[in-house]
């Protein structure tokens, strides 16, 4: 049996695009094992998902002088010796690297090993993990043309992001039977990431009573991020996170409030939902965000607002403008190419493992 190592953690959106590639892989044959963070997020998801896997130790590459770059360097090593140790032993045909920082000691101890690696980068401008691991690739896959410039040009790829087939078969029904909603109001669901968005999350529930008045509102607050006053708002339905009932949860919603994620927007297109979306500020991030919005906002697939000009009115006129425009978005997303990487990359690992 083929055996093929996926990695990559430390957001939903470093490990949803690599259960994407499950039923490929499983159908192509692999026996698949997953490597991430001891405690991330990504654990408990793969876990979900039945797939063998393996927490070595990890730690943060900092461009900054931040006294953590001096106790991560010792998690970082440990975690180069645990990855290198396993794949000697498992002795994988291929790893697919979604990034983030646990990712790196995995695909670089692959190289090191001679086993060929496939790495993915989702945002516009890649970020630093996955710039420590362009030497060690074979093949760089990318979600935006204007990524490829830079990328070392005789590896890149230009894939799309992977997308779970499962997302594009929910039930509008069967979110609102799950939300507790009836389907007499247009549906507004707000999602800021796995981890949350505090600021977002302010200001959805600020405008609240104005919201209300027109829509249903699912707010998936992130871990942590409940608030238990609301429990009784009408037309109001909050959750940490959603996993299986997603696929409906879209279904159900008429329009999107979300962050800039690449992974999140990249769905959004695919579900050819009309979306809202306030990236990250660049004082908070690399600002990546800000890219892959304004990429979003020029091809016609997304309405942006920059976070320091957001307030309660203004969220309200923005979405109630996007729920008014809602059919051109989904004419200009529907016009888009093939954008699921799933198939492209399936091809690329089946030419590096005859």
């Amino acid at each position: 049996m083929k055996k093929i190592v996926l990695t990559g953690g430390g957001t939903a959106g470093h490990v949803t695009p690599n259960i994407a590639l499950f039923p490929g892989l499983k159908e192509r044959g692999f026996e698949i094992q997953y490597i991430g963070s001891y405690d991330g997020i990504e654990k408990k998801m793969i876990e979900a998902e039945g797939i063998p896997y393996l927490g070595i130790s990890s730690g943060k590459f900092r461009r900054n002088l931040d006294p953590k770059n001096i106790t991560d360097v010792h998690r970082i090593f440990k975690g180069a010796r645990e990855a290198t140790n396993f794949l000697r032993e498992y002795k994988p045909d291929i790893v697919f690297s979604k990034g983030g920082y646990v990712a790196v000691p995995v695909v670089r101890a692959a190289k090191w090993l001679h086993i060929p690696v496939i790495i993915h980068e989702s945002d516009l401008t890649p970020g630093l993990a996955n710039k420590l691991c362009f030497r060690a690739a074979d093949k760089i896959c990318c979600n935006f043309p204007e990524t490829l410039k830079y990328l070392p040009k005789e590896k890149s790829v230009l894939s799309g992001s992977p997308i779970r087939a499962e997302l594009l078969s929910g039930s509008r029904e069967a979110g609102l039977r799950f939300a507790g909603l009836s389907g007499e109001k247009p549906v507004l669901l707000m999602i800021g990431g796995s981890l949350g968005a505090k600021k977002l999350n302010e200001m959805l529930r600020a405008a609240l009573p104005e919201l209300t008045k027109k829509y249903d509102v699912i707010h998936i607050t992130g871990k942590g991020n409940l608030d238990e006053s609301l429990l009784e708002t009408a037309g109001y339905r909050q959750f940490e996170f959603i996993s299986a009932e997603l696929k409906d949860v879209f279904a159900a919603s008429d329009i999107v409030f979300s962050r800039a994620g690449a992974n999140a927007i990249t769905e959004l297109l695919a579900l050819c939902k009309p979306n809202l979306l306030v990236p990250l500020p660049k004082e908070s991030s690399r600002g990546d965000q800000i890219l892959n919005a304004a990429s979003f906002e020029k091809q016609g697939y997304s309405m942006v607002m920059a976070q320091a000009d957001l307030t309660p009115e203004k969220l309200t006129a923005a979405l109630n403008d996007l729920f008014e425009k809602k059919d051109s978005y989904v004419s200009a997303m529907k016009k888009a190419a093939e954008n699921s990487g799933v198939n492209v990359i399936l091809g690329l690992i089946d030419e590096l493992v005859p």
